[in-house]
Formats: structure tokens, C-alpha cells, sequence
């Protein structure tokens, strides 16, 4: 049994997201052009995967709020396989000795995770745990960010952290997102997140997104920037429709994970 959606699986999230969670079968059938039989079989296989509940000719998403309010111990268990994929696709990009900015998304934890044995980085972050799996080891040199630790997610922002990142020039900036979609682009729900991203991307040489395929079609109300920015989009399924043709239009180079 295939363990990831397939693109008809895709498509039924894509369409749960953008209801807001919840939809009939009946609709969903009529969304996708499909007969509700092959919504059903698919919506089965979705429920066995755990993504999603069906009951009374609806389906629901399965704790579709856990990476907007979660912590970021929680979060990092939203998607651990796919995460955990990009992440050491993502490793696999950056040579040793190079710098980089890291911010403080959960996909991002595990991209530290998977750096651990690249030698003479020299990374820029406000991430608490990103300094402490990087810093004093394989001749590192950490810059962290500081002021206040948000307790959620042991990440530092406020103008003096902005300041901080702005003396730094990197050859890559590693970012993730809450969101992507075909209007927007990448989006995060917190507006102090977005300013740290604009910085860093406008202060890097290469820019790489790290973006698990369930934020595909979903939308956050706070846009990172202009998604042409963006060089590399690493992820664990190919986009599809609208918002694939919109990554081919800016300029994005997509990166499948394992």
C-alpha cells in the first residue's frame, strides 16, 4: 500500500482546506469532476492514512489547526516522515563550509537535525533549538539572534533581532512556511515570523523553501513576499493544477524529497 496521497487524494485535501475542513461527498464529486464512488474509495484510503474523518456523506480533516496553534514540540510530530525527508534533501543542497540562515519552523528543526555532520557551517538563526544542534561541533560557528525566547517555540524576534540578522549576508537562507497557494504564495500565520523571512531572504544569496505537501492550497493570512524571491521549493509531492503552473511562472525550481 502506498503510504503518500495519491493525486486524487491530493486533490480531495486541497478541497477540504479550502472549505475550511469540512465537505460533503456529494460536493467533493462535483469539485473534481469524478463520480462519488471514486471519492469514496479515495476517502477511504485517506481515512486510513489518518488525514482525514467521514461520517454521514461528509469528510473532515483531521486536526487541521495543529501546526497553526500547536507548540513546537507538537508540531514537529505533524508530518514527521515528509519533514524528515525534506530535511535531508534539503542537507544534501548545502556544501560544507557554507552560511546560512535557519528560521524557527518545525521543518526547519529537522533540517538542523539533518546538517549535524556537514563540518565549518557558519549559520545565522533565531532559533533556539537550531543554535544548540549546530553550535560546538564540526568547527561551527553559530550567530543566534537576541532578546525575548518565545515559549512556544523558543524563537526570538522584535527589532533588536531583526537589527542582528541585517549585518549578515548569506549564501542560503532556509525558510518554511504555514501556507502556499497560487495567489499568495508562501504564507505564515505570524506577522514577526514573516518580517524575520523577509530579511533573510533579501539578505541571501540562494533562497530554499522547506514546505511539506499538506500546505499545498492552504492559505495564512500573512504573505512572506514576492514568491519570485524564492529560488529552490522543496517538498514531498509535485504540485499539481493551478498552483504547479504558478511555481513554473516564479521561477521555482522544485525539489522532490526521497
Amino acid at each position: 500500500m502506498d503510504p503518500y496521497p495519491n493525486h486524487t487524494q491530493r486533490q480531495i485535501l486541497n478541497e477540504l482546506r479550502k472549505a475550511g475542513g469540512l465537505q460533503k461527498i456529494s460536493s467533493l464529486a462535483e469539485l473534481l469532476d469524478v463520480s462519488g464512488e471514486t471519492v469514496r474509495r479515495n476517502v477511504k484510503r485517506l481515512v486510513d492514512m489518518g488525514a482525514v474523518e467521514k461520517s454521514h456523506g461528509s469528510v473532515q480533516l483531521v486536526d487541521q489547526e495543529e501546526e497553526e496553534d500547536g507548540n513546537l514540540q507538537e508540531r514537529l510530530n505533524v508530518n514527521l516522515d515528509a519533514k524528515k525527508r525534506i530535511a535531508a534533501t534539503v542537507a544534501r543542497m548545502i556544501p560544507n563550509e557554507s552560511s546560512l540562515f535557519l528560521d524557527i519552523g518545525s521543518t526547519t528543526a529537522y533540517i538542523a537535525d539533518a546538517l549535524r555532520s556537514h563540518r565549518k557551517l557558519m549559520i545565522v538563526t533565531n532559533s533556539v533549538y537550531v543554535a544548540y544542534r549546530l553550535s560546538m561541533r564540526n568547527e561551527n560557528r553559530v550567530f543566534m539572534a537576541g532578546g525575548e525566547l518565545r515559549s512556544q517555540d523558543g524563537g526570538v524576534f522584535g527589532a533588536d533581532a531583526m537589527e542582528f540578522v541585517l549585518n549578515f549576508h548569506t549564501d542560503f537562507a532556509i525558510l518554511s512556511a504555514a501556507g502556499l497557494d497560487q495567489r499568495k504564495g508562501f504564507t505564515l500565520f505570524d506577522l514577526e515570523e514573516a518580517k524575520f523571512s523577509r530579511n533573510i531572504m533579501g539578505n541571501s544569496s540562494v533562497r530554499i523553501m522547506a514546505c511539506d505537501s499538506s500546505k499545498f492550497g492552504r492559505e495564512a493570512p500573512v504573505t512572506i513576499g514576492d514568491p519570485k524571491r524564492v529560488d529552490h521549493l522543496v517538498t514531498d509531492m509535485r504540485p499539481v493544477d493551478g498552483l504547479r503552473e504558478a511555481i513554473l511562472e516564479w521561477g521555482i525550481e522544485v525539489h522532490l524529497a526521497g
